[in-house]
């Protein structure tokens, strides 16, 4: 059984200096670290299915962007928050998940 999550993060201080992609590969190696169960792409490059709605101009702050992360299996939404929360830098928090 797999469930998408709606997240809402907030990147500020020096992570806004960071690109969008590395914001997503950030997302990818923290989700590794947490030992959560994302959904891994098929095909010939495979990576986690990890969507991040708008890409935030680099430079800029924000204290509520949205992203969708694709899971194997059931996870509670504040289990998930913990423990990415855990795996996460400084400047970059998961404020809230919900599941879609």
């Amino acid at each position: 059984m797999s469930e998408k999550l709606k997240v809402i993060f907030s990147k500020t201080g020096d992570m806004r200096f960071i690109s969008h992609l590395d914001l997503v590969r950030m997302f990818q190696r923290s989700s590794r670290r947490s030992q959560l169960a994302v959904t891994v792409t098929q095909g010939f490059s495979p990576h986690l299915k990890i969507s991040i709605q708008k890409a935030l101009k680099l430079g800029m702050e924000s204290p509520a962007e949205e992203a969708t992360f694709y899971l194997d299996g059931v996870v509670r939404p504040e289990e998930f928050t913990r423990s990415m929360n855990a795996c996460l830098p400084d400047g970059v928090r998961i404020v809230k998940a919900e599941v879609l």
